[in-house]
């Protein structure tokens, strides 16, 4: 195969002519280097490491907000970093003293304490060795050897008991940086406050001699591990009011101090000296992560430090299909387990980028979903014993990792297809194969059925559109019924139109059916056949415009996978149009610009002609209509 890709009648080279196997592709040392199509990210965390700023990222999961933060760590001095260590207070045993030192040294003030500690045991044993030995053998020679045993054992407990315990005065060394190579990167993602904040563990001898002392029992929270380097916390929503609250406190003052985080343990009254928290933050999350955050922890980020929105695709270029390319390096050398991969491999990885980009001319960004990929071709390679991951690897991993949604959209078609919930042949008046996508990356067939009836209100008729329809659906369905008015000319006011989304029990939502809708009214209200091999999909303006959707690829292969042999889309999405080779042969794709032309290929009988010419008549007519209201039921 040669060293260059072809997609869509266009050839663009790869590589060079270096580029064999994925081992001979030059991998970048540092994360930060490895980051692919965040070029905007990467430049902020530059600044933001070298200034000591903080960083919120926004954007969908697997776009690279983790290995920015970790880049992020890698950039900072290491020449800051501290260890730190609690110390017993004889004042207050309650409020234990703390000490920072540079890193490595705290491991030292312990060893030291803990060999000077030994050596007092040492002569102190020694001591009561000879005292003990000396009463005996006076007894003896005394002849009262008994009651000089009975002396001794007493003098050894009351010496356990009352003695001064030099083990409880050596300090704790409570976060260590011993031989760190970066500053630290804690991931704090979904801790709780104990975790976060730091805690201190429940005593329950608290009397007699037995107790462990506080400082002894202070734990340090992923606030403090975190000193002079890192604190990434993923989907920042989650965490409790009152925790963001502390860590604001902490991002402010720098240090916090270590308390018991239950009320009912010993650990509530034992409360540390402030403990150095000099951390950048990096907060991670969805666009939903900005409503239930704290707007004061916010305010704070933003006013000290940047807000990233993280791209999820990127535009397909030679230089950015070679960053894909490193990328499926980068994945082979960090696993350890899979064998490199060939250009054909590499291509088809890159096929599937340009896929799940849902996007013309644009690769995905979702690089830990693509990595799956790469993994689970390596994977098969692995097992047949192959030395080299092939396309042929790839297009079996596309089979075998298949998503929880894609697994579930193929029951749902199996399922339709034995109770016979959607045709694919014939035609049938006010219904239509209507398509959609489940989780981002799997389509399926949507049966919908139309129905008119007088009205039930003496008023006026309504839509009573069905199948847990969610805003957008049901505002889809609203603009349709405009549309029909105008197309039908006839006075709708007198009758109620039923719409019907069956087997909607996950409920439907987008605009995606809107043609679909309209087709299903028309049909009904004119009593014209609507042709079954035909699925469509495509949003529709009130003028009547095909307006673009999101999962055409999607939705074409489950459309080609039912047995349907026609499929009609928004013109504007048909340079999307990315589906496997194997599907090609099986369906026809009709792009089409305006509800005319959906009808022109949907619709069958001696009347489709007649309610076409209707339709141009009224091509550019304006709209200026009231419309009725959806009621869901």
């Amino acid at each position: 195969m040669e060293n260059e890709i072809t997609t869509s009648g266009e050839e663009i080279e790869l590589y060079g002519d270096t580029f064999d196997t994925t081992d001979s592709i030059d991998v970048p040392q540092l994360l930060i280097d490895q980051i692919i199509g965040q070029e905007h990210a990467v430049e902020v965390v530059k600044k933001a490491a070298s200034q000591r700023r903080h960083v919120m990222m926004i954007g969908s999961p697997g776009t690279g907000k983790s290995l920015l933060a970790k880049a992020m760590a890698e950039l900072l001095p290491k020449e800051e970093l501290q260890d730190i260590l609690a110390y017993p207070n004889p004042e207050d045993n309650n409020n234990p003293k703390i000490r920072s030192v540079p890193a490595g040294k705290g491991r030292e003030i312990v060893m030291a304490h803990k060999m000077e500690a030994q050596k007092k045991v040492q002569s102190r044993n020694m001591l009561m060795m000879i005292l003990v030995f000396g009463i005996i053998i006076y007894s003896f020679y005394v002849g009262q050897l008994l009651w000089g045993i009975i002396a001794a054992i007493m003098i050894l407990l009351l010496t356990r008991q009352f003695m001064p315990k030099e083990e409880l005065m050596i300090p704790k060394l409570i976060v260590s940086n011993y031989q760190k190579e970066h500053a630290a990167f804690i991931d704090a993602t979904g801790t709780h406050a104990g975790a976060l904040l730091g805690d201190v563990r429940h005593d329950p001898f608290q009397s007699g001699g037995l107790e462990t002392p506080a400082h002894d029992r202070v734990e340090s929270g992923d606030i403090h591990k975190s000193n002079k380097g890192v604190l990434f916390i993923d989907e920042i929503n989650t965490l409790s009011l009152e925790s963001q609250q502390s860590l604001l406190t902490a991002l402010q003052e720098k240090e916090y101090p270590i308390t018991g985080q239950s009320e009912r343990s010993s650990g509530a009254l034992v409360k540390t000296e402030p403990v150095s928290c000099d951390f950048i933050m990096v907060a991670a999350g969805n666009l939903d992560a900005m409503e239930k955050m704290h707007p004061a922890l916010r305010s704070r980020i933003k006013g000290y430090g940047y807000e990233l929105f993280m791209r999820e695709s990127m535009e397909d270029t030679p230089d950015n299909r070679k960053t894909l390319v490193r990328f499926v390096a980068q994945e082979v050398m960090r696993d350890g387990h899979i064998p490199p991969f060939d250009k054909s491999a590499v291509d088809e990885v890159i096929r599937e980028a340009q896929r799940r980009a849902g996007r013309k001319g644009h690769l995905t960004l979702k690089l830990r979903d693509l990595g799956g990929l790469v993994r689970v071709a390596g994977d098969i390679a692995h097992s047949e014993g192959a030395t080299i991951v092939t396309d042929k690897h790839v297009l079996a991993a596309k089979k075998m990792a298949r998503s929880i949604e894609q697994q579930l959209a193929d029951n749902y078609l199996e399922r339709k297809k034995d109770y016979q919930l959607f045709k694919k042949m014939g035609g049938a008046v006010g219904r239509v194969n209507g398509l959609a996508v489940m989780g981002g990356d799997s389509g399926i067939v949507l049966p919908i059925m139309a129905e008119v009836t007088p009205a039930q209100s003496s008023s006026e008729g309504r839509v009573i559109a069905t199948g847990m329809l969610k805003d957008i659906a049901k505002e889809a369905v609203q603009n349709v019924s405009a549309v029909i008015k105008n197309v039908t000319g006839k006075n709708v006011i007198n009758h109620d139109i039923h719409i019907q989304f069956i087997g909607t029990y996950e409920g439907v939502e987008g605009d995606s059916a809107s043609i679909s809708i309209a087709t299903a009214v028309i049909s009904a209200l004119e009593g014209i056949p609507i042709d079954q091999s035909v699925a469509m999909t495509g949003s529709l303006s009130v003028r009547g415009d095909v307006l673009p959707i999101g999962g055409v690829t999607y939705k074409i292969e489950a459309a080609a996978q039912a047995g349907i042999k026609k499929v009609i889309i928004p013109k504007s999405n048909e340079d999307d149009v990315l589906i496997e080779d194997a599907y090609k042969d099986q369906i026809e794709i009709v792009p089409v610009t305006s509800i005319i032309e959906v009808i022109e290929h949907s619709l069958v009988g001696p009347d489709k002609n007649r309610i076409v010419e209707k339709l141009q008549s009224l091509a550019n007519f304006k709209l200026n209509l009231d419309l009725p209201d959806v009621v869901p039921v």
